[in-house]
């Protein structure tokens, strides 16, 4: 049962976890810039967890940007909007990025149009009830934006006999390489702040908390600077340590309180957001902006021009790597997001979505796996693991394709955040192996004993 005390403020980190090279410099001081429109836009039905969203609009439809092009396929779902103003011409299968084909709406855009937001009066949140709230943030189409892409709205669904004390806004953006979270809090702290205003009071949270790790000063001072005396928020620097950003781990750090394996934040009185939904949420009641672009950052190796860009959802990685030069002869491989948890593209036309941080491109040098040896069974796995799990033994039962023997040393509670990887001096893919025996479990046969 949770205790309506208040979670007290630890300022530590959690237990395990790894330290991998940061490589944010590239980007870490470069200003957010737009990229430039394009043609072509594909809008996955799918770009969120949870059942895919459902068009309305047909082909050959004009539309306008922000209009809605498809609505939620259940409650776990949420809308899509155009990004650009422009025609439909297709909805079927295109390419997702693993390399499998998925159902989309392409637009094409319109050549000659503005593609300015039709102004809009901002919505008067404080009338709304919770069931509209919860709706308006569903018609917004506002997901998870730390890469996850979970539906916010369904986080703000709070059961009936649970409270939220606590709003936690996740800064911590604890993937190497990633600097979108960064310059968000460096360039729209005003915007950051209104949308965490707006969840204090319709969550009825008494305090929230802004975790931030210690190598981004400059945006905690930024944040600092831009709150009151009175106002109930804090900025708080974290240790630099991975997954920090994991919501579990980050409440662990911030409060000292662990989420106990099968519960949620709010169990415990606690929500919490990436801080790109909290300012998705401060647009769309501001200025009744939808979803319908997003900061990446581009940046490794491979990459000719570094960058922390917007971008329209549904753009090509190919015209966002245009913009940035192009990639280097030496390139190898393109991820979607973070090098930890992200993953390798098939093709360089697949689209930004509505949960893609990063479009990053490595060499050989970052790519080339290492030489496997046997496992030597010296538990720097078991160490680095943030949910206590035992990796080596998952990754032996995955090889020997004993999935259904691996729930019971608690697989469906890897996050596969990658740490035990990192950390294997064998060279042994352990998340790699504990990835495809999950993917395994969940296409196994349900009621096999059902006529």
């Amino acid at each position: 049962m949770w205790s309506m005390n208040p979670i007290r403020l630890l300022k530590g980190s959690f237990r395990h976890g790894v330290h991998p090279e940061g490589h944010k410099e590239q980007t870490a001081d470069l200003p957010i810039q737009r990229v430039p429109f394009g043609s072509r836009y594909v809008m996955p039905l799918g770009q969120h967890i949870g059942a895919p969203a459902k068009p309305v609009v047909n082909v050959g439809q004009r539309l306008h940007r922000g209009q809605l092009i498809a609505e939620p396929g259940a409650f776990v779902s949420t809308c899509l909007h155009s990004p650009v103003t422009g025609r439909v011409v297709s909805i079927g299968p295109q390419r997702h990025i693993d390399g499998t084909f998925t159902r989309a709406i392409e637009i094409e855009a319109d050549p000659f149009a503005t593609q300015q937001l039709a102004p809009s009066p901002g919505l008067d949140w404080r009338s709304l009830d919770m069931v509209e709230f919860i709706d308006q943030v569903q018609q917004a189409g506002i997901v998870g934006m730390g890469g996850a892409a979970f539906p916010a709205h369904v986080k703000y669904s709070i059961p009936e006999g649970q409270q939220i004390a606590e709003l936690l806004v996740n800064g911590a953006e604890c993937e190497p390489y990633l600097t979108n979270d960064h310059r968000l809090m460096m360039e729209r702290p005003g915007a950051l702040l209104q949308g965490v205003g707006i969840l204090l009071e319709k969550l009825g949270a008494k305090r929230a908390t802004i975790g931030v790790e210690a190598n981004k000063q400059e945006a905690i001072d930024i944040l600092n600077d831009h709150l009151g005396p009175d106002q109930p928020i804090r900025v708080i620097s974290l240790p630099v340590k991975y997954p920090q950003g994991a919501e579990k781990m980050l409440i662990k750090a911030v409060y000292g309180k662990e989420v106990p394996a099968g519960q949620l934040p709010r169990d415990i009185g606690v929500a919490v957001n990436n801080v790109g939904t909290v300012v998705a949420i401060a647009d769309w009641f501001e200025s009744r902006m939808p979803l319908i672009e997003r900061v990446v950052t581009v940046s490794g190796p491979g990459a000719a021009y570094p960058a922390n860009l917007i971008v329209p959802l549904g753009t090509p990685v190919r015209e966002v790597l245009r913009f940035c030069g192009g990639l280097r002869p030496e390139t190898r491989e393109v991820v979607m997001g973070g090098p930890m948890m992200g993953s390798p593209i098939a093709s360089l036309d697949v689209p930004v979505m509505k949960g893609t941080s990063g479009i990053l491109a490595f060499t050989d040098s970052e790519t080339a796996r290492p030489r496997e040896y046997p496992c030597i069974r010296c538990g720097r796995c078991l160490e680095a693991c943030p949910y206590f799990l035992n990796p080596s033994r998952l990754a032996r039962l995955a090889r020997a394709r004993m999935f259904t023997e691996m729930k019971a040393y608690r697989v469906t509670d890897c996050v596969e955040c990658g740490s035990c990887t990192f950390a294997c001096p064998s060279g042994i893919p352990i998340v790699q192996l504990i990835r495809a025996a999950k993917d395994n479990l969940a296409h196994e046969p349900r009621d096999q004993g059902a006529e």
